[in-house]
């Protein structure tokens, strides 16, 4: 495997690193009602776990209320046990069409503890960014060891991997940054 080829596959691996942790924050509660908060919970459906948003139409009606709306009116009652079974600390509506979700206020002890959230994810997208970095720097050595490349190209690669790596641990510290006044924002 040329340098090249070593440097675009962990590009491309620190690039998916950013966007799982940026899939994952959207699933976090913020003050807002949002979709994302519940599409991907995995609703027993038909002995199935299913995600939510496979079964159900899921609209935020208003800042604080999301409603969902199942296409099988039978999974009502799954839905509903479902969201109370999450960790989101939700409280489900039902009125035989649709299940309303209001959510309530979060508390300035939740934000924090949120923020707690977002940082432990942030610094688990870092470890697997830098595992990106290292499986990298290991196939450089090969390549040295197999005189593939010389030992001052393995020094400008290497200087080159951190510097990659670098700019994607920053933009991970941005989006977690982003996350946490969003979950501050009153």
């Amino acid at each position: 495997m040329a340098a090249e080829e070593i440097f675009s596959d962990a590009e491309h691996r620190m690039q998916q690193a950013v966007e799982a942790l940026r899939r994952e924050l959207t699933t976090l509660r913020t003050g807002r009602a949002s979709p994302a908060l519940v599409e991907q919970l995995p609703v027993d459906y038909y002995g199935t776990p299913t995600p939510l948003q496979q079964i159900a139409a899921i609209h935020a009606t208003d800042a604080r209320t999301l409603t969902i709306q199942p296409w099988d009116r039978k999974a009502l009652g799954d839905i509903e046990k479902a969201i109370q079974k999450s960790d989101l600390g939700l409280n489900p509506n039902n009125d035989g069409n649709v299940i309303r979700i209001t959510l309530p206020a979060l508390t300035e002890e939740r934000r924090k503890d949120l923020v707690k959230v977002v940082r432990k994810k942030v610094d688990e997208s870092k470890v697997a960014v830098r595992n990106v970095r290292r499986d990298a720097h290991d196939k450089l050595r090969e390549q040295e060891k197999a005189k593939a490349i010389s030992e001052d190209e393995l020094k400008r690669c290497t200087d080159r991997l951190q510097k990659l790596t670098d700019k994607y641990i920053d933009e991970l510290d941005k989006v977690g940054q982003a996350k946490e006044r969003e979950v501050m924002e009153v």
